[in-house]
Parts: structure tokens; sequence; C-alpha cells
């Protein structure tokens, strides 16, 4: 696991430790120490840590002019032991809500599991951008973490897509073909 990076092709356009808006702001990170862990297996020093011990993520872009995040995120999600979504929504999620972001790309390649407890976080989530016609989009989650996520009626909150070729794009074409999406299905 030490040798998953977070997505960097996208650095010259956006580093969230550069983002005075960011969570991360200020942050500065070492290519050689690694000392995060998920379950006893160091990761790459390059994901940054939310206050979770299964759960790391990357703002890899952020428009505030156009309002929407893509977020990498990494690990196991755990709401049942560690209430990843509790963490990720207060300590990520409501700064950049703050800052006017209500568009939300999860990139799940590197969850490895999810396991629920409960969705009212996931319900606040939706309710403090669905005003603002805002929505979260989890991408490429692996098929067995979209099955926990649906199980657990998650669902009803995020809408699960699979865009293989996201690496591909730049930020905002991966924006707008989501945005695009989402604008069909809500009409």
């Amino acid at each position: 696991m030490h040798d998953i990076e977070p997505y960097y092709n996208w650095r010259h356009a956006y580093t969230a430790e550069e983002d005075e808006k960011s969570p991360f702001f200020g942050r500065e990170y070492s290519e050689f120490e690694f000392s995060n862990t998920v379950y006893n297996y160091y990761i790459h020093p390059q994901w940054d840590d939310i206050d979770s011990r299964t759960l790391y993520i990357k703002i890899l872009f952020a428009d505030y002019d156009e309002h929407y995040a893509i977020i990498e995120l990494m690990g196991e999600w755990n709401d049942a032991i560690e209430n990843d979504i509790q963490t990720l929504k207060r300590n990520i999620i409501d700064v950049l809500i703050t800052r006017k972001i209500n568009k939300f790309i999860l990139i799940g390649e590197n969850v490895m599991t999810f396991h629920s407890d409960g969705n009212d976080y996931y319900e606040e989530w939706y309710e403090d951008i669905n005003d603002f016609g805002g929505w979260v989009v989890a991408l490429n989650f692996s098929d067995q973490t979209v099955f926990d996520f649906k199980k657990a009626r998650i669902h009803n909150y995020i809408i699960f897509e699979n865009i293989f070729e996201w690496r591909t794009l730049k930020p905002e074409h991966l924006f707008l073909k989501i945005d695009n999406e989402m604008m069909r299905l809500l009409d």
C-alpha cells in the first residue's frame, strides 16, 4: 500500500497545501518518511490525514467559482468503528461547504471496503448542499463497496458512477462530464 500515491497529474493546476481556502493549507509533505498507516500497513506520505485511523484523502482539485471539489480517497471507509463519515464531514466537507463548494466528486478506486453505521451524516451532507443544486458523486468505487453503500441505503444521498478514463481528462472536463450527467438525472 505504501506505493499507492494520490493522483498527481493535476498538481500543476492545483495543490491543496497552497490553497488558502483548503483545510490542508500550509501542510508540508515528505517523500521519504512514512508515518501514516491503515491497519499496520504504511501508506504513501502524500495522503492527507483527516483524523481517521482507516481513511485518508487528497483534494485533487477545487474550483470555488464553479463550486466543486474532486477528492481521492484511500483506505477503509469504516463508519461502524471509526465513524469515518463524521470525521470526513466535520473536518473536510463542512470546511469546503463554508467556502461555497456544493458539488463533490469522490474518487474511490483505493477504498478497499465500506462498513456502515447509519446514514445521518450522509443525509446532513445532502441537505447542506441540495438547496444550492449540489450533489455528491462517488466515482469508480469497487462493486463490493458500492453494494455495501447501497445495502445501507446511502445511494439515496450519493450517486455512484464509473468513468474509468477520468485520468485522461482535465479536472474541469471531468467536472463538466459529471455535472451534465447530474443535470440530466435530476431533471
